[in-house]
């Protein structure tokens, strides 16, 4: 939208009023996806490889079926054979085929009328397994001797002579890089890798599947987005979509990680061959952590040009990362676009390797790749500045991408706020707050395109003159909240008087997942529409009311009223009035709309961090925090806080801790949140933030998504405030305690 267009004032928009599904979450009766149960239920079991690489040479059910109770055994065989593409990748990782390709790869489910008879039974079927060689590390899976996974799954981009377990290749850059290497007085090269890490949420995977043998079949599911899993499914069961019906329950996290399917499919099957009754499958912790979706593994070689006063002349970039053993799932796509997007960089290459590895199939995890890309850049980037002596804020003001700029990655940026991050991190007093001895502070800066994607809304008026908003994106961050004070605003009526519905598959066109940071940016340009749609007929029905045309009615303050004094004198009439007689003047008031959204607002944000470190033991305790992101409009402040002090919170996890830790015989060992570390509060410090409003111009209210950019810049940040308290500079994540020791022993 033009920038003039853009309203600057607002009754609703900017306030904090209670979420709407709050007292059911608070009073436990909102329904998260275990909570769901249906008359002859039956409960299911998943058969998981116990090894990172094996052939599946004999699978044997037959103890299992003889167990009383017992009503189905799904296997590979049991599903549709001739899929391709993506449909295979996922129909391979729902049940392995012929090799089961990381531990905790599911080979077979079971059905049984007790979920404690379900898992008995899965332990009763035995499965001959034939040893292959694995690779694990991102690393040793690029040798060129290193054991090839899958071969023949490299696409036409992966360069002749690649190693074999590459499958992609992405190239890419503009200028000239080796003079802008030439001219610069400074230029480094370093590697730095990241282990792949969960999104850790507190709802393991859960559903309840009933097919019929016709085909026809219905779904309660926790997911990010109930019409990917009705794609998926009835991809790898080979029906048509049309004849599944997805209900989404709350969703008790997912960031990411509730995109896709891993385990749905079983339970539709598991229903169709035990003569369609209901099939609930609900994952353990472990399973969660061995068989669902992690961030991908990355090793990153970063080459950086700078000259004295901090001005970048050249870099690039070459990433190794691996997704799993299933091509398309490495974030490289996303990665090397993240990786200098925060800079006005005149010569710049990029370059990436999708490598497999066997690991489960990676998902996505909150901006997905940018973390990786950050903690080698920004990391690179606060290693210059140090070494010229300059202020790391200061050099990223310098390079700082703002309006007009020729992104790294190809586009100018439209209007953006990363100048206005920085210059407010930089003023605010915990970027001037002292240090005592073993305390350091970093700076790191991060990016995320945000994503529009298919939307589709419908609003509906009531009889009390209330609104009715169905949107199809599972309310993960407070969205409910933010469509309910967007739509407030728009027909000018109270929050309470607004009720936002998330609905089935059946109720609305496509909608893409909650994903990209698209739920309040692209359901409010839809219910902005579709609003508009339904106040046109409010204001023809009040036209009619008067007897006057309907183009001299306006809507404002929540009522039709005549445009100006030529359309005659009369009383505005409410929503609510003429809501109310509704029935008598032309049945029914609605609006829908659909749309691929455009007008995306790239999201950037700057993040301050104060470490201490504990020279004896290695701990690393974050002192202070802050948070300073551009959120084009704050529609509910409160949950654009949380968001940013969720991701900051995940990012530290990341930084310092959480990583997955294989065996040397491929099979994963910390499967449990005792061994797997995700932060507590104790771990945490108060975080504080700051929400800076650059308005997106394509958006009717300037929102940008926020939900991303907040998990990017912790990576690098705290690497920083470690190597500034420390002397060390680590390159490799997590920075454990032992790790942080040992460095500092080796420093000397």
């Amino acid at each position: 939208m033009p920038k003039d267009e853009l309203k600057t004032s607002f009754k609703w928009i900017g306030t904090r009023p209670d979420r709407p599904d709050g007292l059911d979450k608070v009073t436990g009766r909102a329904r998260y996806g275990a909570d769901f149960s249906l008359p002859n239920m039956l409960h299911a079991a998943v058969v998981r490889s116990p090894h990172a690489h094996a052939r599946i040479k004999k699978i044997d059910a037959s103890k299992a079926l003889a167990l009383d109770g017992v009503k189905a055994v799904v296997t590979r065989a049991d599903l549709p054979t001739g899929l391709s593409g993506e449909d295979l990748n996922l129909q391979d990782n729902t049940l392995a085929g012929d090799v089961a390709l990381y531990d905790g790869h599911a080979v077979a489910a079971v059905a049984a009328t007790s979920a404690l008879l379900a898992k008995d039974a899965a332990k009763l079927i035995e499965v001959e397994y034939e040893v292959l060689p694995h690779v694990i590390d991102v690393d040793d899976a690029f040798r060129a001797d290193a054991p090839v996974i899958r071969p023949g799954l490299a696409d036409h981009s992966v360069p002749k002579g690649a190693p074999g377990n590459v499958t992609r290749y992405i190239e890419f850059g503009h200028g000239d890089v080796a003079a802008g290497f030439a001219e610069a007085d400074l230029v480094r090269e370093e590697t730095y890798k990241t282990e792949a890490t969960h999104q850790g949420y507190i709802e393991p995977h859960a559903c309840v599947g009933q097919m019929g043998a016709d085909g026809k079949g219905e779904m309660w599911v926790c997911t990010q987005g109930q019409w990917y899993v009705r794609r998926m499914c009835a991809a790898v069961l080979g029906t048509e979509a049309s004849q599944l019906r997805v209900t989404p329950s709350e969703i008790g996290g997912g960031f990411g990680g509730k995109t896709t399917i891993f385990m749905e499919p079983l339970a539709l099957a598991l229903s169709r061959k035990a003569g369609g009754r209901p099939v609930k499958l609900v994952m353990s912790r472990s399973e969660v952590l061995r068989a669902t979706g992690p961030t991908a593994s990355a090793s990153m070689d970063v080459k950086i040009g700078m000259k004295k006063d901090g001005r970048i002349t050249a870099g690039t970039v070459s990433f190794r990362m691996q997704g799993g053993a299933f091509p398309g799932m490495s974030p490289i796509g996303e990665a090397l676009p993240c990786a200098f997007a925060c800079y006005d960089m005149p010569n710049v290459h990029h370059e990436a390797y999708e490598v497999l590895a066997n690991r489960p199939k990676a998902a996505a995890y909150r901006a997905p790749g940018s973390p990786m890309a950050a903690f080698a850049v920004e990391s690179l980037v606060d290693e210059m500045s140090r070494e010229l002596g300059l202020d790391p804020i200061d050099v990223r003001l310098t390079n700082g991408a703002k309006e007009g700029t020729k992104s790294s990655y190809g586009p100018k940026f439209n209007q953006i706020g990363l100048v206005e991050t920085l210059e407010a991190a930089k003023a605010h007093p915990n970027y001037a707050a002292p240090l005592g001895p073993n305390q350091g502070r970093g700076v790191a800066s991060g990016f995320w395109f945000n994503h529009g994607g298919e939307t589709s809304v419908s609003v509906a008026i009531g009889e009390d003159g209330t609104v009715q908003v169905s949107v199809g994106t599972p309310d993960i961050g407070g969205s409910r909240a933010s469509i309910a004070l967007m739509t407030a605003e728009t027909f000018g009526i109270d929050y309470d008087d607004v009720r936002v519905n998330v609905v089935e598959t059946g109720a609305l066109g496509v909608n893409e997942p909650t994903h990209g940071s698209r739920a309040t940016h692209s359901n409010g340009k839809a219910m902005y529409e579709a609003a508009g749609q339904a106040i046109r007929e409010l204001c023809k029905r009040a036209a009619a009311d008067w007897g006057i045309d309907a183009e001299a009615v306006e809507w404002a303050d929540g009522a039709a009223q005549p445009a100006g004094p030529n359309a005659g004198k009369f009383p505005p009439m409410s929503l609510r009035e003429i809501a109310g007689k509704m029935g008598s003047t032309g049945g029914p008031i609605s609006g829908h709309h659909e749309i691929t959204m455009g007008g995306v607002g790239a999201s950037f944000g700057t993040h301050v961090v104060d470490v201490e470190v504990d020279p004896e033991t290695g701990r690393t305790t974050i002192l202070r925090y802050l948070v300073v992101q551009d959120a084009g409009r704050a529609i509910h402040p409160a949950y654009v806080e949380g968001q940013y002090q969720g991701g900051a919170a995940q990012g530290i996890g990341w930084a310092l801790n959480e990583s997955y830790i294989y065996g040397k015989d491929g099979r994963l060992q910390n499967t449990v949140f005792l061994d797997y570390r995700i932060p507590v509060a104790s771990d945490l410090p108060m975080i504080d933030t700051v929400i800076v409003e650059v308005p997106n111009p394509g958006h009717p209210y300037g929102v940008r998504g926020v939900g991303e950019t907040g998990i990017t810049p912790p990576l690098p940040a705290i690497a920083s405030a470690v190597a500034a308290a420390t002397g060390v500079r680590l390159r490799e994540l997590p920075m454990s305690p032992p790790k942080v020791l040992a460095a500092i022993k080796a420093r000397g």
